[in-house]
């Protein structure tokens, strides 16, 4: 039997959460094309991971480890992929959409001379065949995409789909690869958000554009984030002017989300802020002028200055919790 292939993203040793959706969206998947689903996790001192995929429905887990693959590089990672993609006859290989994902599939991609379809929402099974959609041309279209040759290869973007719980046990199988020395590792990584929510994990977002006027305005943006248990995001112009780190600008140069709710407050909306958020299931948008484009995307809309909306928006959720 082939096998849909998980590819896991692993962070500080710990299995990052997007990694959860990819797995019920390969369960679903199996389900209705008879194959089975395999969890990879790449690198060295992977022992304790396994479990974390039988959490979600996937019972066969490699451990794929070895000296070129002690700290992380893409090269190397890329032919680890690709190796037990061959030695488990993977039909389809999936990892979710984020920076990391979309570099290491599409050099996977390249290895195994297939396709792959980017940053997907949603798929369906028909005739033997896998058709995946993706949003295009900033969100404005969806587009439905298959991939003829062997193996298919996607990745989904975050949010896209909603982790369900299905503990199965597991069986896990080291697997102990011998590859050629990496062109180039990750040394040492900085996080400058101050180690903050990342925003394509958060099912909430609170997100502000230049209507904040500048930085020293932020503390009431990020108090109705803190009652919202929301993370904090910015449109481009806020991170090029250095008012907010770039790890929170969404957009088509920036981060791409789908959050069960987006407050969008002081931002005019324009089409390359919209396609990194447009796919949010609910967008509130918090803006003094009433023409701003952002209405169009947004589910609700505030007419109204940001610097008065925000505090008493906040201290009215608040409120309501306290109630």
């Amino acid at each position: 039997m082939a096998t849909i292939l998980v590819v896991s993203e692993v962070q500080d040793g710990k299995m990052k959460s997007v990694s959860t959706e990819v797995f019920t969206a390969a369960v679903k998947m199996a389900g209705e094309t008879g194959n089975s689903v395999t969890a990879l996790f790449v690198g060295n001192g992977l022992d304790g991971l396994a479990d974390s995929a039988g959490k979600f429905g996937v019972a066969d887990v490699v451990l794929a480890e070895g000296t070129s693959l002690a700290k992380f590089s893409p090269d190397a990672y890329a032919a680890a992929i690709a190796e037990v993609a061959k030695q488990k006859d993977a039909a389809v290989i999936l990892m979710s959409a984020t920076y990391t994902g979309k570099d290491l599939l599409a050099r996977t991609a390249q290895i195994l001379d297939t396709g792959l379809a980017q940053d997907c929402i949603s798929y369906r099974a028909e005739g033997g065949k896998l058709y995946f959609t993706r949003p295009v041309y900033a969100g404005k279209l969806l587009a439905e995409v298959r991939v003829d040759a062997a193996p298919v290869m996607a990745t989904f973007r975050p949010k896209s789909f909603k982790p369900a719980e299905s503990p199965v046990a597991v069986k896990a199988e080291k697997l102990s690869l011998d590859l050629p020395a990496p062109k180039a590792v990750l040394e040492e990584m900085q996080l400058s958000g101050g180690g903050k929510m990342d925003v394509t994990e958060a099912d909430m977002i609170v997100s502000g554009g230049r209507g904040m006027k500048g930085p020293e305005n932020w503390g009431i943006l990020e108090e109705l984030a803190e009652v919202l248990g929301a993370a904090t995001g910015c449109s481009r112009p806020v991170s090029d002017d250095g008012w907010r780190p770039h790890e929170e600008h969404i957009g088509q140069t920036g981060r791409t989300v789908s959050p069960t709710l987006y407050v969008a407050c002081g931002i005019s909306g324009a089409i390359q802020h919209l396609a990194g958020m447009s796919s949010s299931k609910f967008i509130v948008a918090i803006n003094k002028d009433e023409e701003a484009p952002i209405f169009k995307a947004a589910d609700y809309g505030i007419v109204g200055d940001v610097f008065e909306v925000l505090p008493a928006l906040t201290a009215e959720i608040r409120k309501l919790k306290q109630d």
